[in-house]
């Protein structure tokens, strides 16, 4: 099969999962494979493939939880945030731990709470001790919205991730690597 590798790379990773679109008749990421072998990439075909299936199924799996997350008016983003206050023994958190803790720049936190501190899910404040420090704190119908985002996410999301037990607890070990050589921890 002589598939252009270009095109075939962008319709990849520009696809977008629809619950009424027909399945290929093939793998077209193993297609790639194929064809990154052929052109003289043996050695780079399996990496691609790995990374390439990665990214799909990215797109895949946040589109289901944003899918879930929708009706409820929440991105994943933000429910990050508000799981992460969620999860504090307060309540609140500084804004500069919450970046770290999602390892993401400030700046996408910022906008985060900024969305959320708007729908009056959390407050901001100074911190009392470091005037240059803001906190983070969840509301009650923060918590409630998290609470119910949860619910929702477990049910349609997390009990149901279309993969077995061992290839969840294997998939997990091959990620925790990846993001443990990559310096995540």
């Amino acid at each position: 099969m002589d598939v252009n590798v270009t095109l075939l790379y962008a319709v990849l990773m520009t696809a977008e999962p629809r619950e009424d679109a027909k399945r290929l008749a093939f793998d077209p990421i193993d297609a790639a494979r194929a064809q990154w072998a052929h052109n003289g990439w043996a050695e780079a075909a399996d990496g691609m493939a790995v990374i390439t299936s990665l990214m799909r199924a990215h797109q895949i799996v946040l589109a289901r939880v944003e899918a879930t997350l929708r009706p409820l008016g929440v991105t994943f983003a933000r429910y990050e945030v508000l799981m992460l206050l969620w999860f504090s023994s307060r309540g609140t958190l500084p804004m500069k731990v919450i970046a770290s803790r999602l390892q993401v720049h400030p700046t996408s936190v910022t906008n985060a709470v900024d969305r959320l501190e708007d729908a009056g899910l959390v407050t901001r404040s100074t911190h009392p001790d470091d005037r240059r420090a803001v906190i983070v704190a969840l509301t009650r119908g923060g918590r409630e919205l998290a609470e119910r985002a949860t619910a929702a996410l477990n049910a349609e999301v997390f009990e149901r991730p279309d993969l077995t037990d061992a290839d969840l607890r294997d998939l997990f070990e091959v990620l925790s690597r990846l993001r443990s050589t990559a310096g995540d921890f």
